[in-house]
C-alpha cells in the first residue's frame, strides 16, 4: 500500500470517528473522562514509583509522593465517578477558554498597529463569549461539551490528514517526473 493511501485511510477514519463522537457527544465525553482518569492513575503511579526509587532529597521525594498520590486520586475519582469527572473537565475547559480569550484580547491590544489586530481581537472575543455561554447553560452544555470538542478535533484532524495524503501523492508524482 502506498504511503498516501495510508494517510488517506487514517484521515477518513478520523473523520468517521469525529462524526461518531459528534453524534454521541455524551458517550464521547464519558470516554474522554475515563481515558483521562486512566492516564492520571498511571501518571500518579509512575510518579510515586519514581519518587520512592529516586536518590534525591527526602523533601523532594515526599513532595513527589504527595503529588503522585493526588494524581492517582484524581484518576480514580474520574474512573469511579465519570459523570462528575465530565463536569469537572467541562469546568476546566470553561476556565481555559476564559483565560485564553482574555490573553488573546490583551495580546491584540499589543498588536493594534499590525494587520493581525482584528484576527486576534475577534478570536479572543469569541473565546470569551463561549466561556460566558457555558456557565449560563451549564446544565445543558456540560455533558456533551467534551464529546463535541473531541468530535470537532477529530474532524479537523481527519481533513488535515486527507489533505496531507493528496499532498504526498502529488509530491510523489512530481518527484518521478
Amino acid at each position: 500500500m502506498k504511503d498516501w493511501v495510508k494517510w488517506l485511510l487514517l484521515g477518513l477514519a478520523s473523520i468517521a470517528f469525529g462524526v461518531f463522537a459528534l453524534g454521541n457527544a455524551v458517550i464521547a465525553s464519558l470516554a474522554v473522562t475515563t481515558m483521562t482518569g486512566a492516564l492520571f492513575l498511571i501518571i500518579g503511579a509512575f510518579q510515586i514509583a519514581g519518587a520512592v526509587s529516586s536518590a534525591g532529597s527526602s523533601g523532594s521525594r515526599v513532595f513527589n509522593v504527595i503529588l503522585g498520590t493526588l494524581m492517582a486520586f484524581v484518576g480514580l475519582s474520574f474512573l469511579f465517578n465519570p459523570l462528575e469527572g465530565v463536569i469537572s473537565l467541562a469546568m476546566l475547559v470553561l476556565i481555559m477558554l476564559g483565560f485564553s480569550g482574555a490573553l488573546r484580547i490583551f495580546l491584540a491590544w499589543r498588536m493594534r498597529l499590525t494587520r493581525y489586530f482584528w484576527v486576534m481581537l475577534i478570536s479572543g472575543a469569541l473565546s470569551l463569549l463561549l466561556a460566558a455561554y457555558i456557565p449560563v447553560n451549564f446544565a445543558t452544555v456540560a455533558l456533551p461539551l467534551l464529546g463535541i470538542l473531541l468530535g470537532i478535533e477529530l474532524l479537523f484532524n481527519g481533513v488535515g490528514l486527507v489533505v496531507l495524503a493528496f499532498f504526498v501523492r502529488e509530491a510523489g508524482h512530481a518527484a518521478r517526473k
